[in-house]
């Protein structure tokens, strides 16, 4: 008992140390993981049959989608870039929406496909990396 509560209470602690010194730039490589993480665990979850557990992954990846990453887009400085992402996180919402409603796994697949291939892509413009491909 103690020893699960402790990992815990140590996962929180070094979470919320990573979130305390990430750039903003980091910070939505996070996002993106996240939710991708838990667009995988929702794919074992229903590989395992268990409904409320595969809810809960699916609706955390929704939260992590709507409330972090469309939220942080910049409507101003990239307006078309910007409109494309919130189109591409509308659909990946609704695809998990829809996955979870209908009892099929197969539009996870897809949204993982894209969250991976959207961190990927966001890691390569880190603003370090550009300095040090050019400096």
């Amino acid at each position: 008992m103690y020893s699960k509560s402790g990992s815990k209470a140590y996962a929180q602690v070094d979470l919320e140390s990573q979130l305390a010194g990430a750039s903003p730039h980091e910070l939505i490589t996070m996002l993106y993981e996240g939710a991708n993480n838990a667009v995988l665990r929702a794919k074992i979850y229903f590989e395992m049959g268990n409904i409320a557990k595969r809810g809960e992954m699916i609706s955390r990846a929704i939260n992590i989608i709507d409330n972090g990453l469309r939220t942080s887009l910049d409507h101003e400085k990239g307006q078309h870039i910007a409109e494309d992402l919130e189109r591409l996180y509308d659909y990946m919402s609704r695809t998990l929406l829809d996955a979870n409603r209908q009892n099929s796994p197969d539009g996870l697949t897809s949204v993982s496909e894209i969250l991976t291939n959207l961190a990927t892509t966001w890691k390569e413009i880190e603003p370090k990396k550009r300095l040090e491909n050019y400096g």
